[in-house]
């Protein structure tokens, strides 16, 4: 009987594993060898259940539903190829503003380096200048320096 599952299994497109589950749960009879011992009516009823169909009606339909699954696979991956071009022209649209920004990123840090070299340079010539005409310190008063004396740490302390 195990080849009248694998007949049944292949002529309704599922596992022969499908078949033995749903005489398990139909409570098909086992034989003497344990394997299940299905009926005429009984395989009926397993085709009713996977194709909806008797029997004698499979083999042309079944033809027919290959055709219809291919081209609803066929029709399926279409759709998902032109949800994925969709994608991707989102992505294009996205990578050409981003381009741009840098762009401008770009830009605008070249700008504040040049601003900083020039900042750079006024300040040195500014220091130049200063220190040729003798004004380093000007802004800044001489501290005089005092001798320092040595002084023990007792009077450092306690203010001798």
């Amino acid at each position: 009987m195990a080849g009248v599952i694998t007949e049944i299994a292949i002529e309704c497109g599922v596992s022969e594993q499908a078949v033995r589950a749903w005489c398990r749960r139909n409570h098909v009879a086992k034989d003497a060898k344990g394997s299940f011992a299905i009926s005429e009516s009984q395989k009926t009823a397993i085709y009713q259940h996977y194709l909806g169909v008797e029997r004698k009606q499979v083999s042309q339909p079944a033809k027919a539903s290959c055709e219809t699954c291919e081209t609803t696979l066929i029709a399926m991956l279409q759709g998902e190829l032109d949800r994925k071009s969709e994608q991707l022209a989102v992505k294009d649209k996205q990578i050409e503003e981003l381009n741009a920004r840098l762009a401008e990123v770009s830009s605008a840090l070249v700008t504040a380096q040049q601003t900083a070299a020039a900042a750079q340079a006024l300040h040195a010539g500014t220091m130049h200048q200063q220190l040729l005409s003798g004004k380093a310190g000007a802004d800044q008063p001489e501290r005089e320096t005092e001798p320092v004396q040595k002084r023990s740490w007792f009077s450092r302390f306690f203010g001798d």
